[in-house]
């Protein structure tokens, strides 16, 4: 066994993050599903809603209009991005940062595949607005595959720098 394999952290690490982001993204999507009604809003603040959507597409409900084949596409897609980043992890859980990022993707986009097989569709719920412009309403596996999104973009340029310095 090398250094480098010795001081790599086990996957059980990585795994974990990811699960604690699914459990808190499936709690909170059942809660939404438990008490809101399909379009029922509940102001927070002047710029945040609580709101029940779904959405049969992606991002942005991209392919939301699609005949019902976007599912099956996006469930496979998930999963096979699931699995390619448990790969990374295994190779790379000694890279904290780009771990970490990963971890927050697998789990926002487990979240969502588990969405796509029982409903159909992705519960979204977190509703931010502005001057009467709504952005698209998302939630936490959302949010964790964004911030995860932002953390390989951080590891990236911490990388670069790196080699231009040495």
């Amino acid at each position: 066994m090398d250094a480098k394999t010795a001081t790599t952290p086990g996957l059980g690490r990585w795994l974990g993050i990811a699960l604690v982001i699914i459990v808190l993204d499936q709690l909170t999507k059942a809660l939404i599903l438990q008490h809101y009604q399909l379009g029922d809003s509940t102001p927070v603040t002047s710029f945040f809603n609580i709101v029940r959507v779904h959405n049969p597409g992606a991002a942005f409900s991209f392919l939301a209009w699609a005949s019902g084949w976007q599912r099956w596409f996006f469930i496979a897609l998930g999963l096979a991005a699931s699995v390619f980043i448990v790969w990374l992890l295994r190779r790379h859980g000694h890279e904290s940062l780009f771990a970490a990022a990963l971890s927050l993707i697998l789990g926002g986009a487990v979240g969502n595949v588990i969405d796509r097989v029982w409903h159909g569709y992705v519960v979204d719920f977190l509703d931010f607005h502005a001057g009467g412009r709504h952005f698209p309403a998302f939630n936490l596996a959302d949010s964790a595959i964004t911030l995860g999104a932002i953390l390989l973009i951080l590891d990236e340029i911490r990388r670069v720098r790196r080699e231009r310095a040495g």
